[in-house]
């Protein structure tokens, strides 16, 4: 039987935690001086249908990241840092995984506004890795996106849940169109595995209130209202 208090879950931020697509085709946008509707949601990894020819997409990673600081304020994807919460709370250890550091001589930037972002979110997290190697991390469960990702996971021997965007269609599942249906997965795979996540308590607050509440009651954590 697996250990029970160690379920490890693995989450990338881009296009999984993160609304990447919708924050990066605002700047490039702007810098085109055109709508952003023009500049279509569905898209492969290529960005192709963005016009991208070689070194457009390092030219405008380079100035959404160091220019605009789109990891600082990037839009967080409904029902990311709730259900979260509710996974933390469970017993399961929040290891978020994200290969951002790939601007040479920008990663104090990208490093800081990610942690500032992770804040400003409220999503919960134990550790925080930045590599590319995520197989390295030894989750018992990954969340991600990209189709390279996901295939190098996967083949390394690693469980993946895929967060669907238009351009990782091809993948096979699992696979979850909304964080409620990552909740779902998660503790199938998790009860598949040996391991037990404990439902949330009655009165137990799993947002991001309870962050401003520990502040303001001194660091406590106790329900409003609960003796000391």
């Amino acid at each position: 039987m697996a250990d029970r208090s160690g379920f490890v879950l693995g989450v990338d931020l881009d296009g999984v935690c993160a609304d990447h697509t919708g924050a990066f085709r605002e700047i490039v946008a702007a810098d085109r001086g055109i709508a952003p509707d023009e500049l279509p949601l569905t898209r492969s990894w290529s960005f192709s249908e963005w016009g991208f020819a070689d070194g457009d997409f390092e030219r405008y990673h380079r100035l959404a990241v160091m220019d605009q600081r789109m990891f600082r304020n990037m839009p967080v994807i409904d029902g990311c840092a709730e259900t979260l919460w509710r996974l933390s709370d469970g017993g399961v250890w929040i290891r978020v995984v994200t290969h951002r550091l790939y601007i040479n001589w920008g990663h104090a930037v990208a490093a800081a506004d990610t942690v500032e972002w992770l804040d400003t979110a409220r999503i919960p997290y134990r550790d925080l890795c930045f590599l590319g190697a995520k197989s390295e991390v030894q989750a018992d469960l990954y969340i991600d996106d990209a189709p390279h990702n996901v295939e190098a996971l996967r083949g390394a021997g690693n469980d993946v849940i895929v967060f669907d965007q238009p351009y990782n269609h091809g993948l096979p599942g699992p696979r979850a169109h909304s964080w409620a249906e990552v909740e779902q997965l998660v503790h199938e795979i998790a009860a598949a595995k040996g391991y037990a996540i404990a439902p949330q308590l009655p009165g137990m607050d799993a947002g991001s209130e309870r962050l401003d509440r520990r502040r303001d009651n001194g660091g406590s954590e106790r329900p409003e209202g609960a003796s000391i």
